[in-house]
């Protein structure tokens, strides 16, 4: 079988990349963080649906979009659907409003449509990089965001978890997957304005081990009877619980602190009498009860762009960032006896894998696209318990119990069987249904978008074959650019692929194109022109060039 040889580039343009930390190496922040002006973090943008500032709305409670506007199929990129079309309603199609940052110059960046101010790195002992020693214990973090005087401002706090998740980008790629432990990944925070790493394994950490503090614990109990709270991976793109302590160590993690907007992730719910619920807070509004049964990712889609309801057809299966919107983190089935919701709507309780009574997970729309190039999962949130298969500290049989708690965001295969994973899937051993419930949703600041759409890619980082986290490729600010190509102009950093994988910027500039469709690649000696195809080894297409890679 013929090996397609492609060249590893800078997708981003109008800076100078960076270059690949050696093993050990830790993220210098002068190249972590862009300082130039605002940019807006999103894949497409539909010009009748532009960003706006808070200030221009009456919600309290905008959701920031995912910025997934590259569309997908059970297992790779596909052209936006058109309304009607298979895989139509997916996050892809759907456009909100749009992140947009502004970098205060003072240590802090602004969120332009939450209203919320952050605190730009997580480089709290100031040395000028990101790790394992900047990280704090849950009682430190909570004591460091109330002592902090940051840019003169006294009201800094630690966030919830539903402030800390409107951070989240979903064209972000999960790290876990990466080949032999190294790849091209792209967080799922913007790193042009958030200092970032991924964990440092110099210390001993895992790539994954990045995950970020919130104030939210868990009402109940994770694992073996463990105080937990909720916390973001931006490495992986999930809410998980973690417990607070590890081995009767105290469990660190990196802090970004925030201020204002102190109405931020609270729910204003309104019972429409018609079997549906209005959080005036959003501008959603909710089916009051759910599908009543279990299905794969396409039918949950089809499911809420055929569902119609109290004289409306315009429902869609929610992105995972608006799902997670209604989650009632002071409420589990270990606690209160029902899900994380309000009991203003319904839920269908099911039977759970070791037989107890609890609820469902529910579908989102949005894709959780994988490092390797893989597309075949899709996010989902657990209104239930997040169960998993852990083995005890002595070993033995896996035991089924809650590991991330009720509230968390995890991912399931679009299609196929649970049976296919009896002891679950990941490091936890997460239960796998693939059969999930859905609730669907209408109105907010989405539109639909179909079709070839204009790509933006954020900057990736480098993962080396220890596993470290790498300086951040292509830093500067974000061009548009057509359908079928990637600018690699000014790019300074070149070099080969290891043939397992095609890299994300061949992967790029097949967005929202079909297999066979020509497609260019623009260089710094001038367009190279290829073909969209599945190589090798791979399930996402990529652009082939012809001739091999092109010359530097």
């Amino acid at each position: 079988m013929k090996t397609y040889i492609y060249l590893i580039v800078c997708v981003l343009i109008l800076s100078a990349c960076g270059t690949p930390l050696e093993a050990g190496s830790t993220v210098p922040m002068n190249e972590a963080v862009n300082s130039g002006d605002n940019v807006t973090a999103v894949d497409s943008v539909p010009a009748a649906n532009p960003s706006t500032s808070a200030s221009s709305t009456s919600l309290t409670y905008r959701i920031v979009d995912s910025n997934q506007a590259a569309c997908y199929d059970n297992n790779q990129l596909v052209p936006c659907p058109e309304q009607g079309s298979a895989f139509a309603g997916q996050d892809g199609n759907y456009q909100g409003a749009v992140a947009s940052y502004q970098n205060n110059g003072d240590g802090t960046v602004s969120d332009l449509v939450t209203g919320l101010m952050w605190s730009q790195s997580a480089d709290l002992n100031g040395d000028g990089t990101i790790n394992a020693s900047d990280k704090l214990s849950y009682t430190n973090a909570m004591n460091g965001a109330d002592s902090s005087t940051l840019a003169g401002y006294d009201d800094w706090r630690l966030p919830t978890i539903k402030e800390l998740y409107s951070l989240i980008l979903f064209d972000g790629t999960d790290v876990s997957a990466c080949p032999g432990g190294s790849c091209s990944a792209t967080p799922f925070i913007d790193t042009r304005y958030f200092g970032y790493a991924y964990g440092d394994t110099s210390a001993g950490e895992r790539v994954i081990d990045a995950q970020f503090a919130t104030s939210t614990k868990y009402v109940s109990t994770t694992m073996n009877g463990d105080e937990t709270m909720f916390g973001v991976n931006f490495a992986d793109g999930r809410i998980k619980g973690y417990g607070l302590s590890m081995r009767g160590t105290d469990k660190t993690f990196f802090v970004l602190y925030v201020r204002g907007g102190n109405n931020y992730g609270v729910n204003a719910f309104a019972d429409n009498g018609n079997g549906t619920v209005t959080d005036n807070a959003t501008g959603l509004t909710w089916m009051q009860g759910d599908s009543g049964t279990g299905m794969n990712w396409e039918s949950a889609l089809n499911y809420c762009e055929a569902y119609s309801a109290a004289g409306s057809d315009d429902w869609r299966l929610p992105s995972v960032k608006e799902l997670q919107s209604i989650l009632d983190y002071s409420r589990s089935p270990a606690t209160t006896n029902s899900p994380a919701i309000d009991p203003i709507f319904a839920s269908t309780a099911i039977t759970a894998e070791n037989g107890s009574t609890d609820y469902p997970f529910y579908w989102s729309s949005t894709t959780h696209a994988s490092s390797n190039g893989g597309a075949n999962f899709a996010a989902y949130v657990s209104f239930g318990s997040a169960y998993g298969y852990m083995t005890g500290p002595n070993g033995g049989t896996a035991q089924l119990m809650d590991v991330h708690g009720a509230g968390a965001q995890r991912s399931d295969p679009k299609t196929g069987s649970a049976s296919e994973y009896p002891e679950g899937h990941g490091p936890q051993g997460d239960v796998v249904r693939v059969d999930n419930y859905v609730r669907c949703v209408r109105g907010g600041e989405a539109a639909y978008v179909s079709g070839n759409t204009t790509v933006t890619t954020r900057p990736s980082m480098s993962i080396q074959d220890s596993g470290t986290s790498g300086l951040q490729q292509g830093q500067g600010q974000a061009t548009q650019l057509p359908a079928g190509s990637v600018d690699l102009a000014g790019s300074g950093n070149q070099g080969t692929s290891n043939g397992q994988q095609p890299p994300q910027a061949a992967i790029d500039a097949c967005v929202g194109l079909t297999l066979n469709t020509a497609c260019s690649i623009n260089t710094p000696n001038g367009t190279v022109t290829g073909t969209c195809g599945t190589p090798p080894n791979s399930s996402q297409m990529a652009c082939m060039p012809a001739g091999g890679p092109p010359s530097p």
